[in-house]
């Protein structure tokens, strides 16, 4: 999940889905509520860490920023040395994460979720394609941002990185963490606290609820994303990062074929058919390896 979070077009809950662990995670958040913090004004700490999953959480979390802190500078290295091998895998991941999320959890297709599923995709397939807006960098905006990120956390396909950078956001944002801004971060910290609760509370219902159409949609959205992920783009914008170095802000699919005319690279297809290979055989990996302790535990 954390390795996921750092790419614009997927998100740490395709992992989340993809692992089973993605139901447990949303129930785990939404039980942090008014009574769970009454619990810890009683300094009744055991029933609230009880209450929240607290050993599910801190697992998770330490996984999360152990994926963060191992394969960030990995993968950013990687997309900016060699973005085509890069998307190829991440591409393949996702295409084959989806199907797998489909087989296990939707095992029965209705017209509503067949509906939400088709919608989701165009919804998502339409989002790839707006270019980032700017929006004031004042302190309220860094918690709007925040909020947003936080509460499409549980969304699949939208990333952390992807919705800063199309609220033109992403170098203000890492500056702030860069320089240690105090106020700024705790400002994003409490947004993205505020965004990830409350979201999480809706997902549970729907969940809940409507669990078919929900997942439908979260597929949908996986697969519309794809647009995202493709390995051949061409760059049209750039944002400057708090190195001060230009990075892609907005770019959009080309066909592989078309890539060296229009860029004047390599387009290197033998390296994203190896790479899409790796890919799919990791994505049937950790299918097999969930399934088994689904089984058994």
């Amino acid at each position: 999940m954390g390795a996921a979070e750092i790419i614009p077009g997927i998100s740490g809950t395709t992992g989340a889905l993809l692992t089973r662990v993605y139901d447990e995670l949303v129930r785990s958040v939404s039980s942090i509520n008014r009574y769970s913090l009454k619990l810890i004004m009683q300094k009744e700490f055991r029933s609230f860490w009880k209450q929240i999953n607290g050993t599910f959480l801190f697992t998770l979390l330490a996984g999360i920023t152990t994926g963060l802190l191992v394969f960030t500078k990995l993968i950013l290295n990687g997309l900016k040395y060699s973005p085509i091998p890069i998307g190829a895998f991440f591409f393949s991941v996702i295409v084959m994460a989806a199907p797998l999320v489909m087989r296990e959890e939707i095992k029965k297709w209705d017209t509503t979720a067949i509906i939400c599923f088709i919608a989701a995709i165009l919804i998502a397939y339409a989002i790839t394609f707006i270019p980032p807006v700017q929006f004031p960098r004042t302190l309220w905006m860094v918690f709007f941002v925040a909020a947003l990120a936080g509460g499409i956390a549980f969304i699949p396909g939208i990333s952390f990185t992807f919705i800063l950078i199309l609220l033109g956001q992403f170098g203000h944002i890492a500056t702030t963490f860069a320089d240690f801004t105090i106020i700024a971060i705790l400002i994003f910290v409490l947004g993205y606290a505020v965004g990830l609760i409350g979201f999480s509370r809706m997902i549970n219902h729907f969940l809940t609820k409507y669990r078919r159409p929900t997942l439908a949609i979260m597929t949908g959205i996986m697969l519309g994303f794809l647009n995202k992920v493709w390995p051949w783009r061409q760059v049209l914008e750039f944002a400057t990062n708090s190195s001060g170095e230009q990075v892609p802000a907005f770019d959009k699919s080309i066909l592989p074929w078309n890539y060296f005319a229009t860029t004047g690279k390599d387009p290197q297809v033998l390296q994203a058919i190896l790479m899409m290979a790796l890919g799919v055989f990791i994505v049937v990996l950790i299918e097999k390896i969930a399934s088994r302790h689904k089984t058994t535990f």
